[in-house]
């Protein structure tokens, strides 16, 4: 089984929204997080040591994890998924951009 992490800045709207449509698949185990220290439910060290794929929103996540994580990012692959602060909780539109490019990843 594969542990996903997904990541954007707050962890309010994007990565809880990949949490929660993600959780239902058997195949994986997933969380979420934030790359700010406000977020709802920060980045650890100990999540990215957990994780074996991190779906990160947009470029700039990536790049705050690679100088801040770095020495918990050894076997975590890390993906950007280029998907804007543009959506609310749960929104449709949201949801389907998710499934496809997380899909090409996961199946």
């Amino acid at each position: 089984m594969k542990n996903v992490l997904f990541v954007c800045s707050q962890n309010r709207l994007r990565s809880p929204t990949a949490e929660q449509v993600f959780s239902t698949r058997r195949d994986i185990e997933v969380a979420s997080a934030g790359t700010n220290h406000d977020a709802d439910t920060p980045l650890t060290h100990e999540l990215v040591a957990w994780a074996d794929i991190i779906f990160v929103m947009e470029k700039v996540h990536r790049t705050k994890l690679h100088k801040k994580f770095k020495t918990s990012l050894k076997k975590a692959r890390v993906i950007c998924l280029d998907i804007p602060d543009n959506y609310e909780f749960m929104d449709l539109e949201l949801i389907d951009l998710l499934k496809a490019r997380v899909s090409r990843y996961l199946g």
